[in-house]
């Protein structure tokens, strides 16, 4: 049975975007007259989603406030930092609401259309315990750039390169054999460092690249992008 569950990073600080909505978690920012957020939640409801575990940290209070505990026809659990756990940290700590045999991972500061069913499927297809939705762009200088091979990732460039290529978007499924293989470090680590990049070079990454509409609202220019981008009609 497909994986229903996602769990969604939001309690970053949100440093670089708070000139622009000091008052709120970035994932609360507006975009066209809602919260960030709630497009998100949305594209996964649509995608067929039933349970989301939010992973809050900074003002977590104001996102369950917002969202409460059903968003449309979904069950919202809310997985609450005590202290800063970085990315890693805020997904082993999630992972204990999952009651299934894999979950999604999303960032709440980036959208990315594409179909989980069809990233679960091409990891398991691949043996892979972890996958990646990665997304085109026109200048990987800002992110740094993925690089793929038979259907896997196979390593990552730094920021400061030039040219179109594929990024990581922060969005992932994660196979249950995947969880126990999580490190078992207490307080904050990052997912990127201590997971992707040793698993991707042990071939344990499958990457996926039917993926569009890719936007990251952490610094200001994105997030005045993302008001015309969730204004226009759906494709």
């Amino acid at each position: 049975m497909a994986a229903e569950e996602i769990i969604i990073l939001v309690g970053g600080l949100g440093t670089r975007l708070r000139q622009v909505v000091p008052d709120l978690p970035k994932p609360l920012a507006p975009v066209a007259g809602r919260p960030f957020l709630a497009w998100l939640l949305d594209a996964c409801a649509d995608a067929g989603l039933r349970r989301v575990i939010l992973a809050t940290g900074y003002r977590a209070h104001q996102i369950e406030e917002q969202v409460g505990d059903r968003w449309r026809d979904m069950e919202v659990v809310h997985s609450v930092e005590e202290s800063p756990l970085g990315t890693g940290g805020a997904i082993r700590q999630a992972l204990a609401y999952v009651r299934g045999d894999g979950v999604h991972l999303a960032n709440g500061d980036t959208f990315l259309r594409y179909d989980p069913r069809a990233l679960e499927d091409a990891t398991r297809a691949r043996g892979c315990v972890l996958g990646i939705a990665l997304a085109a762009v026109d200048d990987v200088g800002r992110y740094g750039a993925v690089e793929v091979a038979d259907g896997r990732v196979v390593g990552f460039r730094e920021k400061g390169g030039v040219g179109a290529g594929l990024i990581n978007a922060g969005s992932y499924f994660l196979a249950a054999e995947g969880f126990a293989r999580l490190p078992d470090a207490a307080g904050a680590w990052s997912f990127e460092e201590q997971v992707l990049r040793p698993w991707s070079a042990a071939g344990r990454v499958a990457a996926f690249e039917r993926t569009s509409d890719f936007i990251d609202i952490g610094v200001p220019e994105d997030y005045a992008r993302a008001q015309s981008l969730f204004s226009a009609p759906p494709p």
